[in-house]
């Protein structure tokens, strides 16, 4: 669903343009990532493609691995004029990816060998990948 920019959506409506459910906005609202509009007397709070793209940015920023008190952070230096803060939490969560690529290549050597030995004993009573476990 593409929003006009005169557009006027309920919760609902956002939500489903934004491709989240209901109570992640609401759950945005509550962390305070997201402002919950005036609801008029006797009628529907509306939020706009302000609103959206808020939202968006947040799923954006979460796909490349910021938790939303980062995310929070990052939305309070919005208007770029803090591009080296910015920076700065960009190049920690560049450090903690690198760690994680790190961690995640020892895992996948051993997780090799234990594959290859595994297959080499099939057949046989002894299991190295069941050994290996229950020896940690």
């Amino acid at each position: 669903m593409k929003l006009k920019s005169i557009e006027l959506l309920t919760i609902g409506e956002l939500a489903k343009s934004a491709d989240v459910h209901i109570e992640t906005v609401r759950f945005y609202q509550r962390r305070g990532l997201l402002i919950e509009p005036e609801k008029p007397p006797g009628g529907i709070r509306r939020y706009g493609a302000v609103d959206s793209a808020r939202i968006q940015f947040i799923k954006t920023a979460q796909n490349l691995g910021f938790s939303l008190d980062e995310v929070m952070t990052l939305l309070t230096l919005e208007d770029g004029t803090q591009s080296n803060i910015a920076s700065k939490i960009a190049e920690q969560k560049l450090i903690e990816v690198r760690q994680k690529l790190t961690n995640l290549k020892q895992l996948e050597k051993i997780l090799t060998k234990l594959v290859a030995e595994c297959e080499k004993s099939q057949g046989q009573i002894y299991c190295p990948l069941i050994e290996s476990l229950q020896s940690q």
